[in-house]
C-alpha cells in the first residue's frame, strides 16, 4: 500500500498520467466529477484538461479505458473548447474503442463520435470514420459503418455527407466479412431513407442477390418524409418547435421542412462523371452525313448507347450537339429525328447545367420540328426539349420559343404552349418576373382564340399554369379582357395544375387568390347590368387589389403615387384600363343621342345644329356645366363626344365656338371613363385643329385629357399616324411639338420608338422648316430618355440635317429627364410591394430597348461566310470576318438569332494569328452592343471563350478582351457569367495573365452587385490557390477580390471552403480571410439602377440624373435607359459613366468626366484599426523614414485603395503637383460633409500630407497646411483624439517645416501644431518638439525652442517630458548655440519657464558655463516679471469644451491619453475642490493680497470657489456626479431600504448586457464615493466582488469574443469595474471584508486581465493594464491581510497544477506575493500566522521540494523561501508555536524547513545584537582596531545593499562618518558599481540635510538618474506633507484626494478610470517636480531622522481660511 499513498496524494492530470491503472481509474474518476460540476460550458476550467481526453479514450487497460470514455462523453457534451479534441479523440476510438470485445466501450465510443457531431464537427468525424473504413480489423469496420448508420438517422443527411458514404458502398458489399457485408445492408436501407431512388444507380452494379435483398428492405419503409431526431447546438431551438408542433397535432413547418429535406441529395451528385466524346467512333462525323439512313442510324445509335451513362464529364460537345441538331432539322426520316431527339434528351440530362450554352440552338429546331404527327417522335421530341430545359432558364430561351408561337402550324403552336405550360411547372414566382409573363401572356392570349380546339386547349393549360405559380395578382393584368368563360377555363386548369416545386408555390397561389375574390363577384353581378355599366364594372377587380383610388373617385383627386409613379404603375395597370376599355363597342348614333339627351339638358340637344353662332355658343355653355355637375359613373363618355361631333362637329367655323367644344372633349375625357373608341371619334378633329392660331392650345389641353385617359403611347400613335397622313405643316410641326411636351409631362414608359422614328424621318424630309424644327426639338427630348443608341437611326441623314441633331443632342447632354408629372394619378397603385418595385425599371427599361427595331441577319451568315472564317489561309478568314463586321454594322440593332456565326467566331479567338484575335473581339463587342440584353444566351458559347483570351501573353491582346467581356457584361449583367462551373473552370488554368485579368475584372464587378448566383463558391478553391501563386500579381489581385467574394459568401463560408488545404496553406490563407473581413465592404443597398448614392465613389448607374428629382423618383420612368442590364453591371463598377447624367457618346470622354460624386472616402470598419495591427506586427513598413523611398509611397497607395475613391486616388499619386493641388482642393471641399471618412482615413491622409512635405512646390505645401489647419480644427470640434500611430507618423515630418525659410509656411506650420494640442496631449507633442531641436537647421531649432516655450506657458511644467529637469538641461545647452536667434529662443523658453515656476529653474537646469549663467540671469532680470499664478490659460479654454460634449460622444471620440496638465485642471473647473487644484507649491501661489483687491481678476482666474463652502477643503472630495445617467432615485433614502437595494444593485453588475452592468457600477460607486453612504456596502462586499469578476468572465470569455461588440464599449465597461474596485479598496474598513475564496477569484480575474493580449491591441488597451496593476496594488495593501496572502498561496498552487495555465500567470502571482513579503514587517502583528503557516503547508504536502525543483522556473521554490525567510526573521523562534492548525506536520517538510532556518538566524543574529548594543552606546571607541572597523563598515555596507535596511544602513554609515572623520570607506565602495557610490553619496547628503535642518533642497535630487518611483512613495510623503499641515492622516487613507481627479469632465467619474489614471500619475510626477520634503528616497518607510514639522502650521491655514472667505464674500 505504500504506493498506493504516494499516488493517492497527486492532481487529478497527473494521476490521470500514472503508470499504475489504479491511480489512472481514480484519477479518471475525479475527472468525470470534476466535468460534471463545471457549470459553464465556456469556464476557462475545461482548457486545463484539453491534453487529457485521448488519453481517456484510448487506455490500454479495459476497465480503466471504460471510466474514460464516460469522462471524455461528459467533457465533448459539455466544454465549448471540446471541438478542439476532434481528429485525434475520434481516430482515437476508431483503433482503440471500436476493436474492444465489450460491447459497452463500443456503445460509448459511437455515443463520442455522435456527441461530436452534435457540437458541430460532423466532418471531422466523418472523415475519421470513413478511414476506419480501410482498417484491416472488420470489428473496426463494423463499427465505424454502425456509428455512420446511427448518425445518419439521427442527424439525417443534412449534416452526414451521403457523398463519400455511397462511394465506398458498392466496395463494403464485396468484403469477405458477413458482419459488414450485413452492416453496409442496414446502412443502405438508412441511406435509402433519406434519399430515395438516387441511391439505385450507384449501386446498380453489386451483387445480383444482395440488390435483391435490398430491394424487398427497402419496400417495407415507411414512405413518409424521414426527419432527424437530433440536432446540431446551433439547431436545437428548432428540435424544441418541432416538439411543440408535434404536441399540438399540426405540422406545418414540418411539411415545408420534408420540402427541404428530401430533395437534398441528387443522385446525379453521388455518380461518377463518365467522359465520351473519345469514345465517339472515330467516323461519326463522317457517318452523320452518310446519303444511307442505316449508316446514319448506326452513327446515332453508337451516341445513344454513350450518352446512357447518367452523369457525362464536361468538354466540348458543340460540334456533336450541331449534327444531332442537324438530325432533328434537317432528316427526312422521322425515325432518325426520335432518335437524335433521344441522344439530345440523354446529353442535357447528363451534362446538366453544361448543356445550356448549346440550349439556344437546339430548342427552335426542336420546336419546329413538331409539325411531325408520329406520336413516337413527338414524345422524343418533348423529352429532348423538356430535359433541355431544365439545363438553362426560361429567359435565355424565351426569345426563340416567342418567335414560333406565330408559327401557322397549329401543332406547333399546340406543343410549344404544352412545352410553355410543363416550363412554368419548374418555376416559382421569381423565376417567373413579370418581364418574362408579359410577353408569354400576350402570346398565349392569342392562341385561347384560334381557330383549332387543340391550341386553345394547351393555351388555357400555359396560362393556368402560369397562374398557379405566380399568383392572380401578377397574371390578371394581362387577362383584363379575357371574357368570362375564357377565364374560368383558364381557372379551372389553375387547378388541376401540380407544381413541380411543391406545395410552397401552390400555397403562395392560393394566399394570393383569396385576395380577389370580392372583385370577382362584383364583375359577375354587374355583367348583367346595361352595356354603359360594362365599361366601369370590371374595375372594381384590380382595383379592390390596389387600394390607392376608389372605384368612383375622380382621377384628379386620386393622390400622385409615391415616388416612382409610372414605374410602378408598370405594366400591372397600364394593361388594366387600357385594355378595358377598348372593350366600349361602338355605339350607333341613335342610342348615342338616346343616352346624351338622359344627362343633357332638352335645348342644349336641340341647338347643337342650330346654323346661328350665338345658339351654338349657348348650347356649348349649357353641355359644359351639365358635363361638369355630372357623376363619373353615370357619364355616357361616347354619347357625348358624338354630340359634339354631330354637324357641324369639326368644321365649325366660329372659333368661340370650337374653342368650348375643345374644353368639353377635354373635360370629359378628364371627368368621365373615356374609352379609346370615345377618343377615335375626336382626335381627328382635335389633329385637324391642333395647328390653329385660336384653337391650337384647346386642342392641346383636349389631347393632354385624352392621353391622361387613354394611355400617351396608345395616343401619340394614333395622333401622329393621323397628322402625318395629311398635308397641313402646321399641323404637323404643332403635333409634334405637342408630343415633345407630352413626353416630358407623362414620361416615356411604353412608347412605340419605331412608329415615331419613320414618322420623324418624314418630319426631317419635310419642306417647312417649322416642321424639321419641331422634329429635332422632339428627337432632344426622346435623346434624354433613350440615350446615344438614338442617333444610330439618322446616321444616313444629310449632314447638315446631322449636325443639327447632334447640336440638340449636345444641348440635352447632361441633362436629366423631369420627373412625371401626369399620367400618373388615374392608374397608380401605391401599394405595390417591394417585389414589383424592383422589377418595374427593369421592365420599363427593357421596354425602351425592344422599342429599338432589331433586324434578323441569320440568313446574312451562310454557310460560305462560315466556312470563310474558318479557312486555312488567314487572308480568307479575315475577308469573312470582314464581312461579318459589315454585316452587324450596317443592321445597327439584331435579333438574337445568329446562325452558326457564333461556333465560327469562337474558333478564331484562338487563332494563331492575333490580329484576327483582336478583330473577332472587336467583332463580339460590337455584337454585344447591336444585340443589347439578348446577348445573354451567347454568354456560355462565346463569353466564357472571350475570358480564356485573357489569358494571352500579348498585353494589346488581353486589354482588347477585357473590354470586350466588359462590354459584354454591360448588356448581361453579372449573373449569367457567374453562373454554372465555367468561370471557376478559367480560373482553375495556371496561367497567370488569365488569373490576374479576370480576378481584377471580377474585383471590379463583384462590389455592384447586390446578390450573386450560389455558384460563385465554385471559384473559391481556386482563389485560395491564386493567393499562394508563384506570380506576385496573382497574389496581388487574389488579396484585392478577396474582400469582394467575402462581401456575397460570408466569411463562414469561406472560411469553411479553407478546409481542404494544406495545414500550411490554411493558416495563411485564414489569415488573409480575417485581414479580408475587416476591409470587407458592405454591399450595395440599393441595386444600382435605383441607387441615387453610388458606393464606393463611383457613379450610378449610366443614365442616371443628377438632379435633385431623381431622389423621388428611383423606380420610376425618368430613369429608364435604353437597357437596363447595362445600367445594373455598369452601375457601381469603377469605369462607370458620368455621373451628370451624361449620355457618354464615346469611350475617350470617360477618363475624364470619371464620376466624382459620391463619397471620396469610404468607411471601411476597423480599417485603421487593422492598418495599426499590421504595423504593430511589422507586416507593413513602419512610416519611419528621411526621404520617402518608392515603398513607402506603393505601400500608402495599396492601403489607399480600399477606402479612396478611386479618381481621388489618381490625382493623389500623380506625378504633376497640378494634380496634388486638385486633390487638396477637392479633400477641402469635403471636409465637412465626409467627417466620418476623414476621420477613418486620417492615419493615411496624414501619411499623405507627410508626403508633400518632402516637394520641393511650394503651392503644393501651401494648399498642404490649410488643408491641415481646417483639419485638426474639424478634428477637435469632434473631439477626436489622435492616436499614437496617426502622430508619430506625422508630427515629426510637420516639424521639419517649421524651418522653412519662408516665413508664412513657418506661421502656419506653428498654428498646426498649436491646434494638435487639443487634439493630441501636449505632453507627449513635447519629445516630439523636443526632437526638432536637435536639427542641423538653425530655423528649425529657434521655432522649435519657442514653440517648447509656448507649450510651457499655456500648459504648465508637466508637458516636460520625460522630466522637468532633463528637459531643462536639454534646452539649457541652446544657450550657448552659435546662432543668435537659437541663443535667444532658448533663454525666453527658460524665462517662461522662470515665470511659472520660480527660482527652482536654477535647479532643475543644471550647471551651465558662466557665460550661459550670466546671459540667462541678465535676461531673467530684463523680464522682471512676477512668477504668476500657475498657469491657468487652458483651465479657461478646455472644459467649457469637454462640458458640452455629450457623454456618450466623448466615450467614443476620446484618444487614448489626454494631456495631463489639462486633465487636472479640468478635473479642478469640474469639481470646484481645491484639493484637486494642481499641487503648486508657496501655498497655491496665490497672491491673495492682490486678490482681495481686484475681483475683476478673480472672477475669470477662479470660476471654481463659487460652487463650494470652504469647509469643504477639510471634508473628503466629493466626485462631482456621473453625467451619463441620474443615479436612482433611491439612493437618497439609502439608509432606509439599503440592503434590498445594494442585492438588486449588485445583481445587476453582471448582467450579459454591458449597458446594465454599466448602470449598476456607476450606482455603486456613487455609494462608494460619499463617505456616509458607503458604510451601507459593508456585508455585501463579497457578494460585489463576486458579481465583479463574474463580469470580468464574461467580457473575456463573451464580449472580447463578440465581433459585434464596438471595442469602445468593453473598455468602458473595464474601466468602470476598475474605478470601482479602486474606490472599494481604498475603503479600509470596507476592503478587509473581502473574504479568502473571493479574493483568490478576484486576483485571478485581475491578472487573467492583464494578460489578456486582445486589450493591448485595442487603443486604450494599455492604460487599461495599467489600472490593473494599480488596482492590484491597492488590492494587496487594503485587504485583509491574512486573507490575500492565503489567497495568493491558494492561487500559485492552482496555477502551478493546471496544465492550461500560462507561465506568466504564475509568475504574476508570485510578483504580488513577493510584494505582500515586503509588506510583511508592517502587518505580521495583524496577520493570522497559523492560518498563512496551514496553506503553506497544503502547498509543499502538494508541491515536495522535488516536485518543485522539476519545475520550469525556480522562482516558484524562491518565492517560497522567502516567505519562510522573511516570517521566520519577524517572529523569531515564536513561529514555530503557530503551527497549530496543522493535523499532521510529517505530511510536507514545513516544520523541518522551519526549524533549519530558525538554527541558521540565531547562528547570525548573535554578532548582530552585539554590535547593535555597541552602536547604541559609545560608537566604536578611539583605539579599535582596524579588523573591527572594517567589520563594522562591511556590516553597514551590507545593510545598505539589503532592501529592508537600506536607510538604517545610510544613517549608521552618516553617524560613523561624522564621528570618525577621517574614517576612509573607499575601500568598500571601489568595488561597488557607478550607480551604489552615487546612491550612497546621495543619501548621506540628504540625511546631511535633514539633520543639519537645511529645509528644502532641489527636488530634482531625488529623481535626476531617471528611476522609477512607485505611487505607494508618493502616498507616503503626501502623508508627511498632511502631518505638517496639521490634517490627520486616517480620513485621507480612506479617501484621498486623488480620487477627484478620477475623471473626465463630462463623463461619470466612473466610466473613465483609464483617465483617472492618467490624472493619477500627471499629479504625481507633479508633485515629484513641485513639492519638497525631505523624505526624498526610493524607499516607502519613512524611518530614520525625525520629521522636522513645515513652519506652516495650522494658524497659517486658519488664516488662508478667512482670507478665502473675505474673497467669496466680495464677490457675492
Amino acid at each position: 500500500m505504500g504506493d498506493d499513498s504516494e499516488w493517492m496524494k497527486l492532481p487529478v492530470d497527473q494521476k490521470c498520467e500514472h503508470k499504475l491503472w489504479k491511480a489512472r481509474l481514480s484519477g479518471y474518476e475525479e475527472a468525470l466529477k470534476i466535468f460534471q460540476k463545471i457549470k459553464d460550458e465556456k469556464s476557462p476550467e475545461w482548457s486545463k484538461f484539453l491534453g487529457l481526453i485521448k488519453k481517456l479514450v484510448t487506455d490500454s487497460n479495459a476497465v480503466v479505458q471504460l471510466k474514460g470514455l464516460e469522462a471524455a462523453l461528459v467533457y465533448v457534451e459539455n466544454a465549448h473548447v471540446a471541438g478542439k479534441t476532434t481528429g485525434e479523440v475520434v481516430s482515437g476510438v476508431v483503433s482503440k474503442v471500436f476493436n474492444q470485445p465489450k460491447a459497452k466501450a463500443k456503445e460509448l465510443g459511437i455515443e463520442i463520435c455522435l456527441m461530436y457531431i452534435e457540437i458541430e464537427k460532423g466532418e471531422a468525424v466523418q472523415e475519421e470514420l470513413l478511414k476506419g473504413l480501410d482498417n484491416k480489423n472488420p470489428k473496426i469496420v463494423v463499427a465505424c459503418i454502425e456509428t455512420l448508420r446511427k448518425a445518419l438517422s439521427e442527424f439525417g443527411s443534412k449534416i452526414i455527407l451521403l457523398k463519400p458514404i455511397i462511394k465506398v458502398l458498392p466496395k463494403l458489399f464485396e468484403s469477405r466479412e458477413k458482419a459488414v457485408r450485413d452492416e453496409a445492408k442496414l446502412i443502405a436501407v438508412e441511406i435509402y431513407r433519406w434519399i430515395r431512388d438516387a441511391l439505385r444507380p450507384p449501386l446498380q452494379n453489386i451483387n445480383s442477390v444482395q440488390l435483391k435483398e435490398l430491394e424487398e428492405e427497402w419496400v417495407k419503409l415507411p414512405t413518409g418524409a424521414p426527419k432527424p431526431s437530433r440536432f446540431l447546438r446551433s439547431q436545437q431551438e428548432l428540435e424544441a418547435k418541432l416538439e411543440q408542433q408535434q404536441s399540438a397535432g399540426g405540422d406545418a413547418e414540418g411539411g415545408g421542412d420534408d420540402g427541404d429535406e428530401v430533395p437534398q441529395i441528387d443522385a446525379y451528385e453521388l455518380l461518377e462523371a463518365v467522359e465520351i466524346l473519345s469514345k465517339l467512333p472515330k467516323d461519326f462525323y463522317d457517318k452523320i452525313e452518310a446519303k444511307k439512313w442505316q449508316e446514319r442510324k448506326e452513327a446515332l445509335e453508337a451516341v445513344e448507347v454513350l450518352v446512357k451513362n447518367p452523369k457525362l464529364e464536361a468538354g466540348d460537345y458543340a460540334d456533336l450537339v450541331k449534327a444531332l441538331k442537324k438530325v432533328v432539322g434537317k432528316d427526312t426520316n422521322v425515325m432518325l429525328v426520335a432518335l437524335a431527339a433521344k441522344c439530345l434528351t440523354g446529353l442535357a440530362v447528363g451534362l446538366r447545367k453544361k448543356f445550356g450554352q448549346y440550349a439556344g440552338h437546339v430548342v427552335p429546331t426542336i420546336l419546329e420540328k413538331f409539325k411531325e404527327k408520329k406520336p413516337q417522335v413527338v414524345q422524343a421530341l418533348q423529352e429532348a426539349i423538356d430535359a433541355i430545359f431544365l439545363t438553362t432558364t426560361l429567359q435565355n430561351i424565351s426569345e426563340d420559343v416567342l418567335a414560333v408561337m406565330d408559327n401557322k402550324n397549329p401543332t406547333i403552336k399546340q406543343q410549344t404552349s404544352l412545352f410553355i405550360a410543363r416550363s412554368f411547372r419548374h418555376c416559382t414566382a421569381s423565376t417567373l418576373p413579370k418581364s418574362l409573363l408579359k410577353p408569354f401572356c400576350a402570346a398565349l392570349l392569342k392562341h385561347i382564340n384560334d381557330s383549332a380546339p387543340e391550341v386553345r386547349d394547351a393555351a388555357f393549360e400555359a396560362l393556368g399554369t402560369a397562374l398557379k405559380v405566380v399568383g392572380e395578382k401578377a397574371v390578371n393584368p394581362f387577362l383584363a379582357d379575357v371574357d368570362k368563360l375564357k377565364l374560368d377555363k383558364i381557372k379551372e386548369c389553375s387547378e388541376k395544375v401540380e407544381l413541380v416545386h411543391g406545395k410552397k408555390a401552390g400555397l403562395a397561389a392560393d394566399k394570393k387568390e383569396s385576395k380577389p375574390v370580392p372583385g370577382r363577384t362584383a364583375t359577375s353581378g354587374a355583367a348583367g347590368d346595361k352595356d354603359t355599366k360594362d365599361i366601369s364594372a370590371p374595375k372594381p377587380g384590380p382595383l379592390k387589389k390596389a387600394p390607392t383610388t376608389k372605384a368612383g373617385g375622380p382621377p384628379k383627386k386620386g393622390k400622385p403615387a409615391a415616388p416612382g409613379g409610372t414605374g410602378s404603375t408598370g405594366t400591372k395597370n397600364k394593361k388594366g384600363p387600357e385594355t378595358k376599355e377598348i372593350v366600349e363597342p361602338e355605339l350607333s348614333i341613335e342610342v348615342c343621342e338616346e343616352k346624351a339627351s338622359a344627362v343633357l339638358p332638352a335645348t342644349c340637344i336641340q341647338l347643337l345644329d342650330s346654323s346661328n353662332w350665338k345658339e351654338r355658343l349657348a348650347c356649348m355653355e349649357e353641355f359644359q356645366k351639365a358635363v361638369e355637375l355630372m357623376d363619373r359613373t353615370e357619364m355616357p363618355c361616347q354619347a357625348l363626344v358624338r354630340m359634339l361631333a354631330k354637324k357641324p362637329g369639326w368644321k365649325e367655323t366660329n372659333f368661340q365656338v370650337m374653342q368650348m367644344k375643345l374644353h368639353i372633349v377635354a373635360l370629359i375625357a378628364q371627368k368621365g371613363n373615356f374609352s379609346k373608341t370615345s377618343a377615335q371619334i375626336v382626335l381627328d378633329g382635335l389633329v385637324d385643329k391642333i395647328g390653329d392660331v385660336k384653337c391650337g392650345n384647346n386642342a392641346k389641353e383636349a389631347m393632354t385629357a385624352i392621353a391622361e385617359a387613354c394611355m400617351l403611347p396608345w395616343t401619340a400613335e394614333q395622333v401622329m399616324s393621323m397628322a402625318f397622313s395629311q398635308k397641313n405643316p402646321k399641323n404637323q410641326s404643332e403635333t409634334l411639338n405637342w408630343l415633345s411636351n407630352a413626353i416630358k409631362e407623362f414620361g416615356f414608359s411604353g412608347l412605340n420608338v419605331k412608329a415615331f422614328i419613320s414618322n420623324v424621318k418624314t418630319a426631317l424630309a419635310a419642306t417647312n422648316p417649322a416642321v424639321r424644327t419641331s422634329a429635332i426639338t422632339l428627337l432632344g427630348v426622346m435623346y434624354l430618355y433613350v440615350g446615344p443608341s438614338l442617333r444610330m437611326f439618322f446616321e444616313d441623314e444629310k449632314p447638315a440635317l446631322l449636325s443639327q441633331i447632334d447640336a440638340e443632342f449636345e444641348k440635352m447632354q447632361g441633362q436629366s429627364p423631369p420627373a412625371p408629372t401626369r399620367g400618373i394619378s388615374k392608374h397608380s397603385i401605391s401599394g405595390t410591394d417591394e417585389g414589383e418595385d424592383g422589377d418595374e425599371p427593369d421592365e420599363v427599361g427593357t421596354d425602351v430597348v425592344d422599342l429599338l427595331p432589331r433586324t434578323e441577319i441569320s440568313d446574312k451568315i451562310t454557310s460560305e461566310l462560315v466556312s470563310k472564317i474558318s479557312d486555312k489561309n488567314w487572308k480568307i478568314r479575315k475577308e469573312g470576318l470582314d464581312e461579318v463586321a459589315g454585316i452587324i454594322n450596317e443592321a445597327k440593332f439584331i435579333q438574337p438569332n445568329i446562325g452558326e456565326l457564333p461556333t465560327a467566331l469562337k474558333g478564331r479567338l484562338n487563332d494563331s494569328n492575333k490580329i484576327l484575335v483582336q478583330q473577332t473581339l472587336n467583332i463580339l463587342q460590337q455584337l454585344a452592343v447591336a444585340m443589347g440584353p439578348n446577348i445573354k444566351q451567347h454568354v456560355k458559347n462565346l463569353g466564357i471563350p472571350i475570358i480564356t483570351v485573357l489569358g494571352d501573353s500579348k498585353n494589346n491582346v488581353r486589354a482588347a478582351a477585357l473590354a470586350t467581356v466588359n462590354a459584354w457584361a454591360e448588356q448581361t449583367g453579372m449573373k449569367e457569367w457567374l453562373e454554372g462551373e465555367d468561370l471557376s473552370e478559367e480560373l482553375k488554368k495556371e496561367n497567370p495573365f488569365l488569373r490576374q485579368e479576370l480576378l481584377g475584372w471580377l474585383a471590379e464587378k463583384l462590389p455592384t452587385l447586390r446578390s450573386t448566383p450560389t455558384d460563385l463558391i465554385l471559384c473559391v478553391p481556386h482563389l485560395y490557390s491564386c493567393l499562394e501563386d508563384r506570380n506576385g500579381d496573382v497574389r496581388k489581385k487574389a488579396q484585392d477580390a478577396l474582400p469582394f467574394f467575402m462581401m456575397h459568401l460570408g466569411y463562414e463560408k469561406m472560411a469553411k471552403a479553407t478546409g481542404k488545404l494544406k495545414p500550411t496553406s490554411k493558416d495563411q490563407v485564414l489569415a488573409m480571410l480575417e485581414k479580408a473581413k475587416a476591409n470587407m465592404p458592405a454591399k450595395p443597398a440599393a441595386s444600382a439602377k435605383a441607387s441615387s448614392k453610388p458606393m464606393g465613389g463611383s457613379a450610378p448607374a449610366k443614365f442616371q440624373p443628377s438632379s435633385a428629382p431623381v431622389e423621388d423618383s428611383v423606380s420610376s420612368t425618368v430613369e429608364p435607359k435604353p437597357d437596363p442590364k447595362k445600367a445594373k453591371a455598369l452601375g457601381v463598377s469603377s469605369k462607370a459613366k458620368s455621373a451628370q447624367g451624361k449620355k457618354v457618346p464615346s469611350k475617350t470622354s470617360l477618363k475624364e468626366d470619371e464620376d466624382k460624386s459620391g463619397p471620396i472616402f469610404i468607411v471601411v470598419p476597423n480599417g485603421k484599426e487593422q492598418r495599426m495591427k499590421d504595423e504593430k506586427g511589422l507586416k507593413v513598413l513602419k512610416w519611419n523614414f528621411t526621404t520617402p523611398r518608392d515603398e513607402y509611397i506603393e505601400q500608402l497607395k495599396t492601403q489607399m485603395s480600399s477606402c479612396v475613391a478611386k479618381w481621388l486616388q489618381d490625382e493623389m499619386f500623380h506625378s504633376d503637383f497640378q494634380h496634388h493641388n486638385k486633390a487638396l482642393a477637392v479633400m477641402v471641399d469635403h471636409l465637412e460633409s465626409e467627417k466620418e471618412g476623414v476621420i477613418g482615413c486620417l492615419d493615411l491622409i496624414l501619411k499623405w500630407l507627410t508626403l508633400r512635405f518632402f516637394d520641393t512646390n511650394t503651392s503644393v505645401l501651401m494648399k498642404a497646411l490649410e488643408y491641415l489647419k481646417l483639419l485638426f480644427t474639424l478634428l477637435s470640434e469632434e473631439e477626436y483624439h489622435l492616436t499614437e500611430n496617426e502622430a508619430s507618423s506625422f508630427i515629426p515630418y510637420l516639424i521639419l517645416k517649421v524651418g522653412e525659410p519662408k516665413d508664412v509656411i513657418r506661421k502656419d506650420v506653428r498654428a498646426i501644431l498649436n491646434r494638435m494640442c487639443l487634439v493630441y496631449p501636449a505632453s507627449k507633442m513635447f519629445p516630439f518638439i523636443m526632437e526638432g531641436t536637435k536639427s542641423k537647421n538653425s530655423k528649425q531649432r529657434a521655432e522649435c525652442l519657442e514653440e517648447l516655450g509656448c507649450l510651457v506657458e499655456s500648459y504648465g511644467m508637466n508637458v516636460c517630458q520625460p522630466t522637468p529637469g532633463k528637459a531643462l538641461k536639454e534646452i539649457a545647452i541652446h544657450i550657448g548655440d552659435r546662432d543668435n536667434a537659437v541663443r535667444n529662443a532658448a533663454l525666453n523658453t527658460i524665462v517662461t519657464v522662470y515665470n511659472v515656476h520660480g527660482d527652482q529653474v536654477f535647479k532643475l537646469i543644471g550647471t551651465l558655463s558662466e557665460k550661459d549663467m550670466s546671459m540667462l540671469e541678465e535676461r531673467i532680470k530684463r523680464s522682471a516679471k512676477r512668477p504668476s499664478a500657475a498657469p491657468i490659460k487652458q483651465v479657461e479654454e478646455k472644459p467649457p469644451r469637454t462640458q458640452s460634449i455629450n457623454s456618450n460622444a466623448n466615450m467614443l471620440r476620446k484618444g487614448p491619453a489626454e494631456d495631463m496638465s489639462s486633465k487636472l485642471n479640468q478635473a479642478r473647473s469640474m469639481s470646484g475642490h481645491p484639493e484637486a487644484a494642481q499641487m503648486v507649491r508657496r501655498e497655491f501661489q496665490l497672491d491673495l493680497d492682490e486678490i482681495e483687491n481686484d475681483n475683476g481678476t478673480v472672477r475669470c482666474e477662479m470660476p471654481e470657489l463659487v460652487q463650494h463652502k470652504l469647509d469643504d477643503i477639510f471634508e473628503p472630495v466629493l466626485i462631482p456626479e456621473p453625467k451619463i445617467r441620474a443615479v436612482s432615485p433611491h439612493f437618497d433614502d439609502m439608509h432606509s431600504n439599503t440592503a434590498s437595494t445594494i442585492n438588486f444593485i449588485i445583481s445587476q453588475v453582471a448582467s450579459g448586457d454591458i449597458n446594465t452592468s454599466i448602470q449598476a457600477l456607476t450606482q455603486i460607486d456613487e455609494v462608494l464615493r460619499q463617505e456616509d453612504k458607503a458604510e451601507a456596502m459593508s456585508g455585501h462586499i463579497d457578494q460585489f466582488l463576486i458579481a465583479t469578476f463574474m463580469q470580468l468572465r464574461l467580457i473575456y470569455n463573451t464580449h472580447m469574443a463578440d465581433e459585434k461588440l464596438e471595442k469602445d464599449e468593453i473598455i468602458k465597461l473595464y474601466s468602470c469595474i476598475i474605478g470601482n474596485m479602486i474606490s472599494l479598496f481604498q475603503i479600509e474598513s470596507l476592503a478587509r471584508e473581502a473574504s479568502t475564496g473571493v479574493l483568490k477569484d478576484l486576483m485571478h480575474g485581475l491578472i487573467t486581465l492583464m494578460l489578456d493580449s486582445r486589450i493591448e491591441d485595442l487603443e486604450e488597451g494599455q492604460q487599461v493594464i495599467r489600472s490593473v496593476n494599480l488596482l492590484v496594488v491597492k488590492v494587496l495593501e487594503k485587504s485583509d491581510q491574512t486573507n490575500i496572502l492565503s489567497a495568493l498561496l491558494v492561487l500559485l498552487q492552482d496555477s502551478l497544477l493546471a496544465t492550461a495555465s500560462s507561465p506568466k500567470f504564475s509568475e504574476l502571482v508570485m510578483k504580488c506575493l513577493w510584494r505582500m513579503v515586503r509588506l510583511l514587517p508592517d502587518t505580521i502583528n495583524s496577520i493570522n500566522l497559523d492560518r498563512i503557516l496551514l496553506d503553506i503547508h497544503i502547498f509543499m504536502k502538494v508541491f515536495p521540494k522535488e516536485k518543485l525543483k522539476q519545475c520550469k522556473s525556480e522562482f516558484p521554490i524562491r518565492t517560497l523561501k522567502t516567505l519562510l525567510h522573511t516570517l521566520c526573521k519577524l517572529k523569531g523562534p515564536k513561529i514555530l508555536d503557530h503551527l497549530t492548525m496543522i493535523d499532521n506536520k510529517n505530511e510536507s517538510e514545513l516544520e523541518a524547513h522551519l526549524c533549519r532556518m530558525m538554527k541558521h538566524s540565531m547562528d547570525q543574529t548573535g554578532s548582530k545584537s552585539d554590535k547593535e548594543t555597541e552602536k547604541g552606546a559609545s560608537r566604536i571607541d578611539e583605539k579599535s582596531s582596524k579588523a573591527k572597523v572594517n567589520d563594522f563598515l562591511a556590516e553597514i555596507f551590507k545593510k545598505i545593499g539589503s532592501k529592508e535596511n537600506t536607510k538604517e544602513g545610510l544613517a549608521e554609515l552618516y553617524e560613523y562618518k561624522k564621528k570618525y572623520s577621517d574614517a576612509d570607506i573607499e575601500p568598500f565602495l571601489k568595488n561597488s558599481s557607478q550607480f551604489f557610490q552615487s546612491y550612497v553619496e546621495r543619501g548621506l547628503r540628504v540625511i546631511e540635510m535633514e539633520r543639519e535642518g537645511k529645509g528644502r533642497i532641489p527636488a530634482s535630487t531625488g529623481n535626476t538618474n531617471g528611476e522609477e518611483v512607485g505611487p505607494s512613495v508618493y502616498l507616503e510623503r503626501l502623508k508627511i506633507l498632511r502631518q505638517r499641515c496639521g490634517l490627520d492622516n486616517t480620513k485621507q487613507d480612506e479617501r484621498p484626494p486623488l480620487t477627484s481627479l478620477l475623471s473626465k469632465p463630462a463623463v461619470p467619474p466612473v466610466a473613465s478610470s483609464t483617465d483617472m489614471l492618467h490624472s493619477k500619475l500627471s499629479q504625481l510626477r507633479e508633485s515629484r517636480e513641485q513639492h519638497q520634503h525631505s523624505d526624498l528616497d526610493s524607499n516607502q518607510t519613512h524611518s530614520s531622522g525625525s520629521v522636522t514639522t513645515s513652519s506652516s502650521s495650522t494658524a497659517n491655514i486658519d488664516d488662508l481660511k478667512k482670507r478665502l472667505e473675505r474673497i467669496k464674500s466680495s464677490r457675492k
